[in-house]
């Protein structure tokens, strides 16, 4: 169960084991349907063993998009906290991500992932995947004056 998402400047680079990207393209808000959900989210995912974090976005970004030609700038670092149901009392286990923008200029003509489908929309979808976290991750980038 998530208990809150908080903000960082930065943290120990070992850490992240995330990046998650907030990306436009033009006057529109990009979003990945995974074929096995029925739900939007930002591109985003795991960091793979000797990768750099900003290698992170620029993977999962062109994985989960199709995305060739793009500007990508980092935000901030964001954490999850969560309950452990496996452990008595209050556990908190803390995840942490680096959270990116991107101005995506070009994409492939076609999707080669798990992903289903790219919504390109002016509206927030209203189904997230992670509607604890991904609604959040859009306020911070506002709030920083990063969203355009």
């Amino acid at each position: 169960m998530i208990i809150k998402v908080q903000f960082y400047d930065e943290v120990e680079d070992s850490l992240l084991r995330f990046a998650v990207i907030i990306a436009r393209a033009g006057d529109k808000w990009v979003f990945c349907k995974h074929r096995a959900r029925d739900t939007y989210e930002v591109p985003g995912g795991h960091r793979e063993p000797g990768e750099k974090i900003e290698q992170t976005a620029r993977r999962e970004l062109y994985e989960e998009t199709g995305a060739i030609r793009y500007t990508l700038r980092p935000v901030c670092v964001y954490s999850v906290l969560r309950r452990n149901p496996e452990q008595s009392g209050i556990v908190e286990e803390e995840s942490f991500g680096m959270l990116y923008y991107a101005r995506i200029e070009a994409f492939e003509p076609e999707l080669h992932s798990e992903i289903e489908k790219i919504l390109l929309t002016e509206e927030l979808p209203r189904q997230w995947t992670y509607p604890e976290i991904q609604p959040e991750l859009l306020k911070e980038a506002q709030k920083r004056g990063i969203l355009d």
